[in-house]
Parts: C-alpha cells; structure tokens; sequence
C-alpha cells in the first residue's frame, strides 16, 4: 500500500467516525429526548407554594370537567398530559386553555411557573396571556383550545 492510499484511508475512518458521532448527537437531541416528562402533569402559580404536582386526572367526575376553577391559580396554571392541555388563569376569573406540544419539536410541556408554560426538552417557555413564545427554540405560539366555565367546572369545548 503506497503512503497516500494509507493516508486516505485514515481520513476516511476517521471522517465516517466524526459524521457518525455528529448522527448520535442530531439524533439525541431532535429524537429520543421528548418524550421526557410526558407522564406528568405540573402546575404552579409562580410564587404560590402547594399549587402544584397534581397527577393530571382533574377534578373529572360525571360532569366531564377537566378542572375546577380553584385548581387554577391566578398568573400560573396546570398541565393535563393525558387529555394534552394547559389550562391557565392570566388574570383574576380569566380562564385560557393551550395545546400542551411544544411547537418547536412536539414535546410535551411539563409545568407552568413564573406566567410561563415550560417545555422541559430545549426550554421552551411561553406566555400565560396568549401562549406566544417568550424564550426560543420555539418561534410559533401554543394553540390555543377551546374551554368552558360553568359555575366552578372547567370542561374542554
């Protein structure tokens, strides 16, 4: 074998090797991580302690409310994964509901603190008040979903 066929050689082992650890990393890091989370539901009202941690079932019931209007604290809000929904309260009695995938890549969002809806795989955060990105990868708003409030029940239109 003549030196520039051996040099070749090792520049192409160690470029496959470079392109395949490049593949792991796009891999990891578009792939396997978002489904992180996705069994939990959160929510917190910002500064407000014990507003948090439920298990994302709701106060449900025959009623088919998904919520009561008590479980949603003022400024912050509580993720339901198995129904994939973000119910929010921006202002006093003012009750808003988002698609709980993050736009960026799908991943479920796991919490609400600090007026913000946060999506745990890149960081994701939007607001309260009308589901816009405040912090990026994202760039497009939450969808927002259609709820209704009849007495202290809260139910998915």
């Amino acid at each position: 074998m003549t030196e520039s066929t051996s040099e070749t050689r090792r520049r192409v082992i160690v470029a496959g090797a470079g392109l395949t650890g490049l593949a792991a990393l796009v891999a990891a890091c578009g792939g396997g991580s978002e489904s992180a989370g996705s069994s939990q539901a959160a929510g917190t009202g910002g500064a407000e302690a014990g507003s948090g941690g439920a298990s994302g079932g709701g106060s449900g019931g025959a009623s088919g409310a998904i919520a009561r209007t008590a479980d949603i604290p003022v400024g912050g809000g509580r993720v339901f994964q198995d129904r994939q929904v973000v119910i929010v309260q921006p202002t006093e009695g003012q009750f808003k509901a988002y698609d709980a995938l993050c736009t960026h890549q799908g991943c479920p969002v796991d919490r609400v603190a600090d007026g913000a809806i946060i999506c745990p795989c890149h960081n994701s955060r939007f607001s309260v008040a009308d589901g816009s990105p405040q912090q990026g990868p994202a760039t497009q708003p939450l969808a927002e979903r259609q709820i209704t409030v009849t007495g202290d029940e809260i139910t998915l239109s």
